[in-house]
Formats: structure tokens, C-alpha cells, sequence
């Protein structure tokens, strides 16, 4: 367990935070100017949790929430800072443990992470909003199941599921295509293992 969580906190990984959270700032905030029902603000918490590490990718996740939250005065997102820092942790793991070596694996982890997203998010959104996500498809779904009598918690659940899978199998393609270009020299940086001897 200890191997799964093991940081380094090396020159290379702390520049990778604030690298990886501009990343998700630009794609959340392109999706809204955007109207697109996709949220695209965890491609660089998933880059910064397969090369970091689980806590490196769960810093970036809830910071990025945190930051464009308070810079944009959008409060929801502050509320979920919460859901990304599982995102994060989530995708760190299963890199960690050999999942991002083939695209078909990295698939799995978009939808492990996808799954990590609703189970914490759920809750937030019929604590806080009634059930809904404010996401134009997901809140299709939640009135659907609304007016078919069913529980808000199952609208709810599925109001997630419609957005948060697709959205994180997109961002999963997105990721692997990037990391699997990096060439090694780069991604030996980040190896929490590795032991760097010279900076030469």
C-alpha cells in the first residue's frame, strides 16, 4: 500500500503541479464558454496522478477546483473540489498498479475514475442542488426519472453516470495519447523511485 502512495516531491513533480492545473483550468473553462455537456477540467489531474503519483494527482484535482472557484466567483465548483481530489487519487492508483500501459487499460481507469466522480458527487448534488448537476444532458435525465416517480437518489446517481463516464473516457483518450508520446527521459523525472544524482 505504502508503494501505491510513495511521493517525491522533486523539483521536476512540484513544477508539474501548477503545469497540470492550468490544464484543467483551460479545459473547464473552454467547456463552459463552450456550453459543452462535458466538464474536460480533469486532463491534468489525470497527467499529474499517472506521473506523480495518487497525491500528486489529488492536489491537482482539488486545487484546481479551489483556484478557478475563487477566481470566477463559481461557487458549485468550490463544492466539488472534493470529487476531484478522489478523481485524482483514483487514476494515481491505477497507474500505480500498471493501468495506463495499454489503451485498453487506460480505458478502465477513465472508467474508474468516472465512477469515482459520482459516487462523491452524488451526494454533493442532492445535498446541495436537489439531484441535479446543472449539466444540460445529466439534468435531462434527472427530470426523466423525476417524472417517471423514481427516487431522486437513482435520478440523481444516473444524472452522474451520463455525464461523468463519458466525459472521463473522453479525457482518458486525451491523457493516454499525451503520455504515452512522452518520451522516457521526461517521465523518469517523476519516477517517485528514482534517485537523481546530478543535476549536470
Amino acid at each position: 500500500m505504502g508503494k501505491l502512495f510513495k511521493t517525491n516531491f522533486s523539483t521536476a513533480v512540484i513544477v508539474l503541479i501548477p503545469a497540470c492545473i492550468g490544464i484543467n483550468y483551460i479545459g473547464k473553462l473552454f467547456a463552459q464558454l463552450l456550453k459543452l455537456p462535458l466538464w474536460l477540467d480533469c486532463i491534468g489531474t489525470c497527467i499529474g496522478a499517472i506521473l506523480g503519483g495518487p497525491i500528486i494527482g489529488g492536489i491537482c484535482g482539488a486545487a484546481n477546483n479551489l483556484i478557478y472557484g475563487f477566481t470566477t466567483g463559481d461557487n458549485i465548483t468550490l463544492v466539488y473540489a472534493l470529487t476531484s481530489l478522489f478523481i485524482g487519487i483514483s487514476v494515481g492508483i491505477m497507474a500505480r498498479l500498471g493501468f495506463m500501459e495499454s489503451f485498453p487499460k487506460a480505458m478502465l481507469t477513465a472508467c474508474v475514475g468516472g465512477l469515482a466522480a459520482v459516487v462523491v458527487s452524488t451526494p454533493l448534488n442532492i445535498m446541495y442542488w436537489g439531484g441535479q448537476t446543472g449539466n444540460v444532458w445529466g439534468d435531462a435525465v434527472f427530470a426523466a426519472t423525476q417524472a417517471a416517480g423514481l427516487p431522486v437518489w437513482i435520478g440523481s446517481l444516473l444524472d452522474e453516470l451520463v455525464v461523468d463516464v463519458p466525459d472521463k473516457l473522453i479525457t482518458g483518450i486525451i491523457v493516454y495519447l499525451i503520455v504515452s508520446k512522452l518520451p522516457q527521459k521526461l517521465t523518469t523525472l517523476y519516477d517517485a523511485n528514482a534517485v537523481i544524482e546530478s543535476l549536470d
